[in-house]
Order: C-alpha cells, then structure tokens, then sequence
C-alpha cells in the first residue's frame, strides 16, 4: 500500500474556492483504479490550511492519478491560489492490524 500525506496553505481570501477545488478534486479521485482512500480535511490550528491523506494499492495506482489531466490541473488551479507550494510526503506501507 502507498499513503500520501500533503497540505496546502490557501490564501486566506482564497480559501473556500481552494475547499471547493480540493473536495471535487477528492470525489473524482476516489473513482480511480488503486485508490483505496483519498479525503481532506481542515487544519484546526490554521484554518487557511487543508491536509490531504491518500491510501493506494501501488505506486503503479499512484503513477497514473499523477499523470491525469484532471490531477495536473487541480494541482495548477490551487498553486496560484495558495500562498506557497504544496507539501506531499509518500510512504509504502505494510498493514500490521
């Protein structure tokens, strides 16, 4: 399994169109081959910033959503929205439980 953690900081005027984008960009990724889980979420502590966590088969699964056009596109749309680049940390995984 491959995991997937990234954030994003929007602009703070920016910041419900970065939610509207980044929630149509999760649904839409759910419907993909090899995506186990794909969901964001709020930062508490920052509500500027959302948190993204990805459960995947394989990086194979994990090559192919970064190479849609629907993806590349979500990742330009909310760089311009956001006051610096995207964090992502990927991660192979073995469930032990």
């Amino acid at each position: 399994m491959v995991i997937v953690w990234g954030s994003i900081e929007a602009k703070a005027e920016k910041i419900e169109e970065v939610m509207q984008l980044s929630l149509a960009h999760v649904q839409r990724s759910r419907r993909e081959a090899g995506c186990i889980s794909h969901s964001v979420q709020s930062d508490l502590e920052n509500g500027s910033r959302l948190i993204f966590f990805e459960e995947w088969e394989d990086m194979q699964a994990l090559q192919a959503h970064f190479k849609l056009a629907e993806s590349q596109d979500f990742v330009a749309s909310v760089a311009i929205l956001a006051v610096g680049p995207p964090s992502m940390k990927i991660f192979t995984a073995t469930q032990v439980s």
